[in-house]
């Protein structure tokens, strides 16, 4: 995924509301009404909302005439867990090292200790 997909992605769930929709459609797909129920705002307004969604790859909605299924696309969501668990495995290294150093200290500290 390029670095312009990613950065779609991420800005499509930067809103609350985009990521309540994907949190349902990760339970089932829906209608655009059926999406729209749970809100107080206009159709259109949630219309806007899933082609945010769209454009950025996290949703589809089926080819054919209304009511058109919106179906969450999984895969931009793979994509978004592969980024983030790159950078949180070389964190996760980071603080191993860190443990070690001061495991290091502390043992050096005990020898010191125990030598007086």
């Amino acid at each position: 995924m390029s670095t312009d997909t990613l950065s779609r992605t991420f800005a499509a769930l930067a809103d609350p509301t985009r990521r309540d929709i994907v949190g349902r459609l990760s339970v089932a797909d829906a209608t655009v009404n059926q999406l729209a129920e749970p809100y107080r705002m206009s159709l259109q307004a949630v219309y806007k909302h899933l082609r945010v969604l769209e454009e950025a790859g996290v949703v589809s909605r089926s080819p054919g005439p209304q009511p058109r299924m919106v179906r969450l696309e999984a895969s931009a969501l793979d994509q978004m867990e592969k980024w983030i668990e790159r950078y949180r495995r070389q964190a996760e290294e980071r603080y191993r090292r860190l443990d070690r150093v001061l495991a290091e200290l502390r043992d050096t500290d005990e020898n010191e200790e125990h030598h007086r």
